[in-house]
């Protein structure tokens, strides 16, 4: 950290805020909150699993439909912080508001998080955008892969000051119900949020940016007309982005699934949330790892890398049966998660136009988003169909060999289209 600059310690740390959100809201507490809520509602688990899939894939879909336009629009000077305020605003607020529902209001309780994953998601095409902003080409592999190891740190905080709550107040140990101290977690979760940002809101500014024009809206949706007709100029950033949206499918799904997917399986709620802990500490050093590798070998090598362990994990789930096979399930999956995650980052961000980034990173928000709809419905549908969590999971494979299949295709370039600053104009 101390060899970084105050942009970059600033960027980085906001990856440690909103971590927290990742862990206790998407991965951990609130799956499995909603999950006991809706089986004292008289939801079969089975059901009750497909209605968190269905409920991701519909709030994906909302703000991928937004991103490419506000990513146009935000690449006018002054626009991209407040599209990131905005987004930022809107999930600490719903997040807040998990902890005050009720928690027998099950459908409530899955409307509120659909607005947070919109914040959450929303906030995240601005920030990765920021990238281009507060470090060079030469260091992005490393501060994006530092912000990830960071994030997977500092959730580590929230999260275990959560995890006590449940576990002491199931032992009876403290005059709490399981249920105020999960809503307690997720007050935590936004206070955490919001702390963190701080620093961000305060140090990092829009440096790359067009500048303003009277009607920004319709010459984005000018810009983003544009830049479908010259799409040929950026074959290599198109190609990775369509590799990107299969593989990364896999792995956000089974990010969001894995709670539900071990609760199915018949392992505590409390095994769940220590293997949880543990998956986030390993993969904070392996995230560096990662970044160190990729200076060395070539990011796209390294996402090779990522992409054949997780067709291992999802083979290996096909037969998961016990806590142990999870541990062992949860360790594979610390050892890329953040990996592919930061790497496809910066990996991105060498190829985009700076002046245009927030453009561009709106369509890699679009691909992200959109895979976020296929997998967890995959999953729920294969689930429902089978009867069986494990084949649900195990139908994610596909997806990771396509994604690897056209990544291979991708040539080896960096920053090529950058040089294209005539289509910006």
């Amino acid at each position: 950290m101390s060899r970084m600059s105050k942009q970059e310690k600033s960027w980085v740390f906001y990856d440690w805020a909103n971590s927290a959100y990742s862990i206790l809201i998407t991965t951990a507490v609130f799956p499995l909150y909603f999950k006991a809520a809706a089986k004292e509602a008289g939801l079969a688990a089975s059901t009750s699993t497909a209605y968190w899939g269905y409920a991701n894939s519909f709030a994906t879909l909302l703000i991928s439909l937004c991103a490419p336009i506000l990513g146009s629009i935000a690449d006018f000077k002054g626009f991209k912080k407040r599209f990131f305020t905005f987004f930022f605003a809107l999930g600490i607020i719903f997040t807040f508001l998990l902890a005050v529902v009720p928690s027998n209001q099950w459908l409530i309780l899955l409307i509120c998080y659909m607005v947070t994953v919109i914040g959450f998601g929303g906030t995240n095409i601005f920030y990765d955008a920021f990238l281009v902003d507060v470090t060079t080409e030469e260091r992005m592999n490393q501060i994006s892969s530092k912000g990830y190891a960071m994030g997977y740190i500092g959730s580590t905080i929230p999260f275990i000051l959560g995890i006590a709550l449940i576990i002491l107040s199931q032992q009876s140990i403290i005059p709490l119900s399981v249920t105020v101290s999960s809503q307690a977690a997720f007050a935590i979760t936004a206070l955490w949020w919001g702390l963190f940002t701080i620093p961000m809101l305060k140090n990092v500014n829009q440096i790359y940016y067009k500048e303003r024009v009277p009607n920004p809206i319709s010459n984005g949706f000018k810009q983003l007309f544009i830049t479908f007709k010259k799409i040929k100029l950026y074959r290599p950033l198109f190609l990775f982005l369509i590799a990107y949206f299969f593989y990364i499918d896999g792995v956000n799904t089974i990010i969001t699934m894995s709670t539900a997917y071990g609760s199915d399986l018949g392992i505590t709620s409390t095994n769940l949330l220590i293997i949880l802990f543990a998956t986030q500490v390993v993969a904070a050093p392996f995230a560096i790892i990662y970044g160190k590798l990729a200076d060395k070998f070539k990011g796209k090598t390294m996402l090779l890398v990522g992409i054949f362990i997780y067709i291992v994990i999802c083979t290996y789930a096909y037969f998961l049966k016990t806590t142990l096979d999870f541990w062992i399930l949860a360790m594979l999956v610390a050892s890329s998660q953040g990996g592919i995650q930061a790497l496809s980052r910066s990996y991105f961000a060498k190829l985009v136009p700076k002046e245009s980034a927030n453009e561009f990173f709106g369509f890699y928000s679009i691909f992200y988003k959109f895979a976020a709809i296929l997998g967890p419905f995959l999953v729920g549908l294969t689930a429902q169909l089978t009867g069986s969590t494990n084949s649900g999971v195990f139908s994610l494979i596909v997806l990771f060999i396509i994604g690897g299949l056209i990544l291979l295709r991708v040539p080896e370039t960096t920053n090529n289209v950058s040089k294209e600053n005539s289509i910006s104009q």
